[in-house]
């Protein structure tokens, strides 16, 4: 049984309770605000589930225990990921936890917080739990069974109105009062849907492609004395193996669609997250059109529970070849970084991962 550290009582931090209280995990979760704390025992957790879980252990983040836990998470605004996340690996936990965004998209500490958990001996995950829900898995099998023949192109959507995230946060009344509503702070919508740009990337490792190694972005922001973020985030970017794809992700569609589609030449899979209420669904089809359809039941909660499932397998294994490692983690975020920095001088950016999970990894061309 582990025992497990979450850092925000927010959304997040109650789905990783909740999904490690099913586990059977000893759960101690923490915040800053002794408010939030409350809210989430009195309002969030209940309200949720049922009832509120007695075996929950509340504490301002100031009190917590340290050096006594097997796992930490850290569910917090993505601008205080990495300096927990450090924080984090001086306790030697065995693994840690960190939700998407991984970090700000200027990289701060990105390359520092890898190496030190090297050294440390600590494996670290990244939170976009999509890739290793059984969707995902279905596509990928699709893709390695050969049935689609030469991969042309991998497109992924994540389109989304974000009313749905203040409606899970109602102590907030708009992207104003939180990280949502600035870029600089892993918001908008290549940050909070960055889980496309992180798709992508599974896709294309899952065919052989390689990792995006260039991005072309169109970005469209709002900008006010209120906030800073972009609405629309339209990516066309290139692999390793000179694959080209798309990926678009905004804050604005309604209702939302969340899918993507490999093309090969000889067929194409489809995923679809909330193909209907409750359910995924795998398409597969060729040149003469739909030949399967595979559905996956599933509810929000799973998406966490099977998430730290795989975790915990992970540990067993090797962690480095998790879809949930740091290291796609961060690729993800160079994704981001270069996306903006596309969109901000109007030219195509390079990624070269030689220089690390930094700024200066990012080469317009």
């Amino acid at each position: 049984m582990f025992k497990v550290k979450i850092y925000g009582a927010g959304s997040i931090g109650n789905h990783l309770s909740n999904a490690s209280r099913s586990l059977g995990w000893q759960v101690d979760l923490c915040d800053i605000d002794a408010a939030a704390l409350e809210r989430t025992r009195t309002q969030i957790y209940p309200g949720r589930y049922g009832k509120w879980d007695e075996g929950i252990r509340l504490f301002e983040s100031k009190d917590a225990p340290k050096g006594v836990y097997d796992l930490i998470f850290i569910g917090t605004p993505p601008d205080s990921h990495v300096s927990l996340a450090l924080q984090a690996v001086k306790e030697r936990p065995r693994a840690i936890l960190v939700e998407k965004p991984f970090c700000t998209p200027d990289m701060k500490d990105a390359q520092d917080l890898f190496d030190a958990a090297k050294v440390a001996g600590v494996a670290v995950f990244t939170g976009y739990d999509h890739v290793v829900g059984k969707a995902a898995e279905a596509v990928v099998e699709v893709a390695a069974s050969g049935r689609l023949g030469a991969i042309e192109t991998i497109d992924v959507e994540f389109r989304e109105f974000w009313g749905g995230i203040f409606a899970a946060h109602p102590w907030l009344s708009g992207p104003s009062d939180s990280y949502l509503g600035f870029w600089k702070r892993g918001g908008g919508a290549s940050g909070e849907h960055s889980h496309a740009a992180n798709l992508w990337q599974h896709f294309a490792h899952a065919v052989g492609a390689g990792r995006i190694i260039e991005v072309q972005a169109t970005m469209n922001f709002v900008t006010n004395g209120a906030v800073s973020y972009d609405k629309l985030c339209l990516l066309n970017v290139k692999s390793e193996s000179g694959l080209i794809g798309r990926v678009v992700q905004d804050v604005v569609t309604n209702p939302p669609r969340k899918w993507a589609r490999i093309q090969g030449q000889d067929g194409y899979a489809e995923w679809q997250c909330g193909f209907k209420p409750g359910v995924d669904a795998v398409l597969e089809g060729g040149a003469k059109g739909q030949i399967g359809e595979n559905l996956f039941s599933k509810t929000r909660p799973d998406d966490f529970v099977m998430e730290l499932r795989h975790i915990e397998t992970a540990l067993s294994t090797d962690p480095t070849k998790s879809g949930l490692s740091i290291e796609r983690g961060l690729d993800t975020m160079l994704v981001v970084a270069a996306a903006h920095k596309s969109a901000r001088e109007n030219r195509t950016v390079r990624i070269d991962y030689s220089a690390g999970y930094t700024e200066a990894a990012l080469k317009g061309i």
